[in-house]
């Protein structure tokens, strides 16, 4: 099973490592992990003289199409909710139908990370908007929580 890794990662200074300790995971559980920065397997058709941004979108979008799940880091990314890109690839994978689950390293709840400002902040105890948490089997919090998506997977 080919295990798309969703998240900020890629904006580190360590992506590398990063992706290089995602995917040895996801190897212990028999899968096979696939990152944003990854070469994709076929090359998305784009125009030589397109830019840089439509090509990395395009070379995302081509890995999610390859691969049987989902794994997004939820973890908050310069804000009190999760990377908004990664946002977007969790409900593209959910309208092709595939199984998609979210971690996040912060274990505390959604509505206490808002700054208060007059508009209705979403108190429901979860770890983000209700519409990430609605469109994944599961989301874990904590260390380990990505091991446990994995586990979660496994079945």
């Amino acid at each position: 099973m080919r295990i798309y890794l969703a998240g900020p990662d890629v904006f580190f200074p360590d992506a590398a490592a990063r992706a290089a300790r995602l995917k040895a995971a996801c190897a212990v559980f028999g899968f096979h992990g696939v990152f944003p920065l990854d070469p994709p397997t076929e090359p998305p058709l784009v125009a030589p003289d397109s830019p840089e941004w439509q090509r990395i979108f395009l070379a995302n979008e081509a890995h999610i199409r390859g691969c049987d799940a989902l794994v997004a880091n939820l973890t908050p990314f310069r804000s009190p909710s999760a990377d908004a890109g990664t946002a977007w690839e969790m409900g593209f994978m959910r309208a092709l139908g595939r199984p998609v689950l979210g971690w996040t390293e912060d274990e505390r709840d959604y509505a206490p990370r808002v700054t208060p400002d007059g508009l209705q902040i979403e108190d429901f105890g979860l770890a983000d908007n209700l519409m990430l948490h609605g469109g994944a089997l599961a989301v874990f919090r904590g260390a380990g929580a990505f091991e446990a998506c994995l586990r979660h997977l496994k079945g």
